[in-house]
C-alpha cells in the first residue's frame, strides 16, 4: 500500500513515532519528521516492516532529505519515574519541540499524546503505515535506539543487546536471572516472569 505524504494540509506538518517500549533495558527513543512536501519514496514503511539493511539506508535518505528532524531518548530513570507511556509521550514531545522550523501539526504514531504548545495534532492508530513522515520517524527512532543499544552491549556484552536490542527474549531473560539486572535495566518492568509458589 502506498502511503500518504500527510494527514492534514498545514505545509509544515511533522510526523513522530518512538521505539522500544516494550523493551526490558535501554531507552525509549523518538523522532520527529518534517519531509518537503514533494518528498517520495517507494520503499518507506513502517520500520517493523523493513530489514535493518533498508532501514539504515533509509535513515540516510531521510536524514539527507528531510527539511529537519530531530531524535530524543528517555532513559531509564525516568521510565522508571514517569512510567513507560509518559515517557514515550515525553520523548515524542521533545523530539517536536526540537524542531526547526517548528511543525504546524503534528501526526502522531498510536492513540494517546498530549499536546505541545498549541501546536494542533492528530494521533493514528497504526500511523507509521500510513503517512510517509510518521514512517520516517519510526525508522529515525528505531535506527537510533539500536544503534545505542548496540554501544551499550559492549559495556555489557552478556545481554546480547547487540542482537535483542532490550526486547524481553528468552535469552535476555535467561541472562537477567544468571547475572541479575544491570543499570541499563528498567526497574519498574517486570524482568522475570512471575513465579508462583506451588502449595501442596
Amino acid at each position: 500500500m502506498k502511503l500518504k505524504a500527510t494527514y492534514s494540509d498545514y505545509v509544515l506538518e511533522c510526523g513522530t513515532d518512538e521505539a522500544g517500549r516494550g523493551c526490558l533495558a535501554g531507552p525509549v527513543t523518538a523522532a520527529a519528521v518534517i519531509l518537503p512536501a514533494n518528498f517520495k519514496c517507494a520503499e518507506l514503511n513502517d520500520s517493523k516492516q523493513l530489514s535493518a539493511k533498508m532501514r539504515y539506508e533509509l535513515k540516510c535518505l531521510i536524514e539527507e532529505n528531510a527539511l529537519c528532524y530531530s531524535i530524543t531518548h528517555v532513559f531509564e530513570a525516568e521510565i522508571d519515574s514517569l512510567n513507560i507511556l509518559n515517557a514515550s509521550i515525553a520523548a515524542m514531545q521533545r523530539s517536536v519541540l526540537k524542531l526547526n522550523p517548528k511543525p504546524e501539526f503534528i501526526s502522531v504514531d498510536g492513540n494517546r499524546f498530549k499536546p505541545v504548545e498549541n501546536i494542533p495534532h492528530k494521533t493514528i492508530i497504526k500511523g507509521d503505515g500510513k503517512y510517509l513522515n510518521i514512517a520516517a520517524a519510526s525508522i529515525l527512532a528505531k535506527t537510533y535506539r539500536d544503534l545505542h543499544m548496540e554501544k551499550l552491549h559492549e559495556e555489557y556484552p552478556m545481554y546480547n543487546w547487540k542482537k535483542n536490542k532490550g526486547y524481553p527474549t528468552k535469552e535476555h531473560r535467561d541472562a537477567i536471572k544468571t547475572f541479575g539486572p544491570s543499570k541499563y535495566h528498567r526497574k519498574s518492568f517486570r524482568l522475570l516472569p512471575q513465579q508462583y509458589k506451588l502449595d501442596f
